[in-house]
């Protein structure tokens, strides 16, 4: 048999590959490419940077997810947000006593609450907060919250250096402002070894005489009696009483030391008894001061009047001698 001849499928045929084309490029092509010069009004202006971070988590001066940066933070949070923040010294209390404190000065601004909910005033109790703090931390917040001004340093002259932008509490600026220890807000004396504070939403006289009377007891503000709340007295409880001391109180950015604090804490009524002895205080001033005015203006009508009595009877007298 003749020998068989095998054929390749048209397929796999190797088909002979032509010249590629060749590209030709003009100038006037390469030329309609540029792009136009900006106008001459844009060159005058200053043009911000682009920004290489999200506009809602501007970079610090440390790292950001830090301990220390968290805690600068919240602190500057909470100066800005409580006009009144009373500052103890504690010394080595238990979980267990802390635990107990707070539940027994919970229980007690439930109660100023409940109290003051029948003439309508919100409830506070539970954005009162007690916390233990870094003393260090707290203090650095504190310089950057009476003495940094975010406004400063934000116009065209000087957004040319990166820095200059950043005016939140951790930037660089404000990393400076709270390095520079030579800066007093009055609270340095109390800043000073283990601390804790209790921060309250706004100035009430009455939550604040219950928390006195639950942490810092006194003639002023007596403690409840055994009879009334047992749990205040037990073992837990007053041994970590024991161990935490009143120091001051920072109220509407001012410094109060352990009487001034007292006297907020004592006022009747609280704002509402504060404005009405005002009101009482202006309205005394106000009737003093009329009568010393028709006080004044009566002597001097009874002067005038004794005067034209006397010049009458001598003029009759004169009459007489004739």
């Amino acid at each position: 048999m003749p020998p068989r001849i095998r054929l390749c499928p048209r397929a796999l045929r190797v088909r002979k590959s032509q010249p590629p084309t060749p590209i030709t490029r003009s100038y006037a092509s390469l030329a309609t490419a540029t792009t136009p010069a900006p106008p001459i009004n844009q060159t005058n202006q200053f043009v911000p940077q682009i920004q290489r971070y999200p506009p809602t988590q501007p970079p610090s001066h440390k790292p950001p997810e830090t301990r220390k940066t968290q805690l600068h933070r919240q602190y500057q949070s909470l100066l800005r947000s409580s006009p009144l923040i009373l500052l103890f010294q504690h010394n080595n209390i238990l979980a267990v006593e802390w635990m107990s404190i707070r539940r027994e000065l919970t229980a007690a601004l439930r109660k100023v609450d409940a109290e003051l909910a029948q003439n309508g005033q919100p409830s506070l109790a539970d954005n009162i907060r007690l916390q233990v703090i870094q003393t260090g931390i707290f203090a650095s917040a504190l310089r950057v919250v009476e003495f940094f001004d975010p406004v400063k340093g934000t116009i065209a002259e000087q957004a040319e250096k990166e820095e200059e932008r950043f005016t939140h509490g951790v930037s660089r600026r404000a990393h400076e402002i709270a390095s520079n220890r030579k800066l007093k807000s009055g609270l340095e004396p109390l800043l000073s070894g283990p601390l804790a504070v209790v921060s309250f939403p706004t100035v009430s006289p009455q939550h604040l005489k219950a928390v006195l009377s639950i942490l810092s007891p006194s003639p002023e503000f007596p403690a409840p009696k055994r009879k009334v709340n047992p749990d205040y007295h037990s073992l837990e409880v007053q041994g970590g009483l024991q161990k935490l001391m009143l120091l001051g109180a920072r109220v509407e950015g001012k410094v109060f030391d352990m009487e001034g604090t007292k006297w907020v804490g004592s006022i009747e009524g609280g704002i509402d008894g504060l404005r009405a002895q005002l009101v009482h205080m202006l309205q005394g001033i106000g009737g003093s001061l009329a009568s010393a005015l028709e006080g004044a203006s009566r002597s001097l009508y009874f002067t005038v009047e004794s005067r034209r009595m006397d010049m009458e009877d001598k003029e009759k007298g004169d009459k007489k001698g004739e």
